[in-house]
């Protein structure tokens, strides 16, 4: 009998988290980056901060703007980065591949970031979700030392 409630309310968190990823649905989030815990060749480790928006414009499939924050260790440098992306959620539980392109800025340092992600969507409520992800940004201006692969936690608000 136990298993059987466990069944049911798993079936009911998938069931909610189905609503969430409609045609129409927006979506809010902040994430830290190091916690975007990211390393790469040249930077050793670094803490960023993003806000992302978005907009479901088929089911399943988002469509999202981002702004960011990066303080980069090693070097005592701040970037910022803008950029536009888009997710897939594969499984109506949350699990999601993304994509996206980042412009980032500093002071001597300005390159265009394509990345990768896979992440989670878990649901707290309705309405917002912890998303842990594992990323990769493919650097154009030099492979070795600026591409970078991290894991970031975010907070999501999908109303």
């Amino acid at each position: 009998m136990k298993k059987f409630f466990i069944i049911i309310a798993l079936l009911a968190t998938t069931l909610a988290a189905n609503a969430q990823f409609e045609a129409g649905k927006k979506y809010l989030s902040a994430s830290l980056n190091n916690l975007d815990m990211n390393y790469s060749g040249s930077k050793g480790f670094s803490l960023g901060v993003n806000l992302k928006g978005g907009m479901f414009l088929e089911d399943n499939w988002q469509v999202n703007g981002q702004l960011g924050f990066d303080h980069v260790g090693k070097q005592d440098v701040d970037c910022f980065r803008a950029g536009i992306g888009g997710r897939y959620y594969i499984i109506q539980n949350g699990i999601y591949l993304g994509a996206n392109c980042n412009l980032v800025l500093s002071e001597g340092y300005n390159d265009l970031l394509p990345g990768i992600e896979i992440g989670y969507a878990y649901f707290v409520n309705d309405k917002i979700t912890i998303e842990p992800a594992i990323y990769y940004d493919q650097s154009f201006k030099r492979h070795s030392d600026f591409s970078k692969v991290g894991f970031r936690l975010g907070l999501g608000f999908y109303f």
